[in-house]
């Protein structure tokens, strides 16, 4: 069998996976930085919040609805920036972006199962809903900055 074939089949698994048994569904309450955003085009929504303490994302969640490229992206998202400083969130999300759009992007920072994603810059109609958290994640934080 085409190890190609391997590969999307198991990018499939993993999206459906996140989709299926999403990771950090849910609200943050207390502080957390709170960010709304859709996608019109095909109607999905997402509430992130994050909590961040000193610079660094404490935690990540997020609600809403929508396709399994959008939910599970955020899924995906949410698991990868806990823990890490915002300007690597950031940095994932350009790094996420290139790679939606075909680009060569920089492989020195491990995205995990955010690399299943990748097919789908083969799509461009289902672009903004791989990119819906992400953007709503860098909203998120351009408001924090113009707040401090």
């Amino acid at each position: 069998m085409d190890s190609k074939i391997n590969l999307d089949t198991l990018y499939r698994q993993v999206i459906m996976d996140h989709y299926k048994k999403p990771r950090n569904r849910g609200v943050i309450q207390d502080g957390a930085l709170t960010i709304d955003m859709n996608n019109p085009t095909c109607g999905d929504r997402i509430h992130l919040t994050l909590k961040v303490d000193n610079g660094v994302v404490q935690d990540a969640k997020f609600d809403g609805e929508g396709c399994s490229i959008s939910m599970s992206s955020a899924s995906m998202m949410t698991q990868a920036i806990k823990g890490s400083k915002i300007e690597d969130a950031l940095k994932m999300s350009q790094i996420f972006s290139e790679m939606m759009l075909g680009k060569d992007y920089d492989d020195s920072i491990d995205l995990g199962d955010i690399e299943a994603l990748q097919g789908v810059s083969k799509f461009p109609a289902r672009i903004k809903c791989a990119t819906l958290a992400w953007k709503a994640m860098e909203k998120g934080f351009k408001s924090e900055q113009n707040e401090s």
